[in-house]
């Protein structure tokens, strides 16, 4: 293969490459990956932007699907119900439930053990690795047995 050749060869797949990277970062599907990167936390003008590597996507309530896991969901709690004390064969403790949202809606949610005394209306609270579930015709979540929940502020 001639020199000439090469460069030309080469030249053209920097043009593909170029002109397909260009076209997937104008689609609206990326354009709506980035911003449901977006933290509620900077939407709100509460926090400086940071971008870090390791933070998984963030699920909007719209896009939460019943019986499936919530990778990272951020809610804003509208109100934390009272306590009630459960007892049943495989677990004992306090649950509560709660309502949040976030800028695409309302969700139920229910807090176990710790979490009951952790949470409080008006915190912005972000669940990492729980479950969607449909009870009594709405959508609720929680952290489920693997999931952590984080008070982001209070």
């Amino acid at each position: 293969m001639t020199d000439d050749h090469w460069q030309s060869s080469q030249s053209l797949q920097g043009v593909e490459t170029m002109s397909v990277s260009m076209i997937a970062n104008n689609s609206p599907l990326e354009h709506r990956q980035r911003s449901s990167r977006r933290s509620i936390l900077r939407e709100m003008g509460r926090q400086k932007a940071r971008v870090s590597p390791k933070i998984t996507p963030r699920t909007r309530v719209e896009d939460l699907i019943p019986n499936r896991p919530v990778g990272r969901i951020e809610l804003l709690i509208l109100r934390r119900y009272p306590r009630r004390t459960v007892m049943s064969k495989g677990w004992k403790g306090s649950v509560a439930a709660a309502c949040g949202r976030d800028e695409s809606g309302l969700i139920g949610l229910v807090l176990w053990g710790d979490q009951v005394d952790l949470v409080r209306t008006g915190d912005i609270i972000s669940i990492q690795g729980g479950w969607c579930r449909y009870t009594h015709g709405q959508k609720v979540v929680s952290t489920g047995r693997t999931g952590r929940l984080s008070v982001l502020e209070a």
